[in-house]
């Protein structure tokens, strides 16, 4: 997997997910009508369908915790074990309609639970992503890629809870419903965490 890990760093517009990316129904994991869910696929011990899932899905979850500011090494050690978990749990899932959210509350599991394991560690911060290289890039691009980085830097120095909600809501790109069922949140209570998310920001970029 950690060539699939270097793909997902070194893609250009890796920043910020296609719309295409963003259907939270699945990617890969609908394509070809008539066939079976992949998750049905999954719980039937299809080890062809644990490949596809892998294929559809690696990327969105690798560059989730990336950007949840664990090392490149450490987020290809835990993307590795949601799908080593999504494959030993597949039997959990209620919702073939889910697949997508499922994995993604692995995902935020895996990573609040290395954290807690490691408090001590120093956060590496997303700033650390490889961006491509832009060969025209001119003193306009420059300031507006100080900027970028003042942004992430904040963003890894916030609590893990708040920092956690602006990846899910504007990294990642999904909607307010889809970012707080992840996080187990109500609705509500995943839009106060994440004004409060950014009035810390704000006081830390200005």
């Amino acid at each position: 997997m950690d060539k699939k890990a270097k793909l997902a760093e070194q893609k250009p517009g890796m920043a910020y997910l296609t719309i295409e990316q963003r259907d939270f129904g699945g990617s890969g994991a609908s394509a070809g009508q008539g066939r079976d869910p992949l998750s049905a696929r999954l719980r039937a011990g299809d080890r062809a369908a644990a490949a596809e899932l892998v294929d559809a899905y690696y990327e969105q979850i690798y560059l989730f915790i990336r950007r949840l500011s664990h090392d490149r090494h450490t987020s290809e050690d835990l993307t590795q074990e949601v799908f080593f978990s999504a494959w030993h749990h597949i039997g959990q899932l209620k919702d073939d309609k889910a697949l997508k959210g499922w994995l993604y509350r692995i995902a935020a599991n895996v990573s609040r639970l290395y954290w807690r394991r490691h408090r001590q560690n120093e956060v590496v911060g997303i700033e650390q992503i490889d961006l491509p290289a832009d060969s025209e890039a001119g003193p306009e691009k420059a300031g507006h890629q100080e900027q970028l980085e003042q942004v992430r830097d904040a963003v890894a120095k916030l609590p893990v809870k708040l920092r956690e909600t602006i990846v899910l809501h504007y990294l990642q790109q999904l909607t307010i419903a889809e970012a707080a069922e992840i996080a187990g949140l109500r609705q509500g209570t995943f839009k106060s965490r994440l004004n409060r998310a950014l009035r810390t920001l704000k006081k830390s970029v200005i």
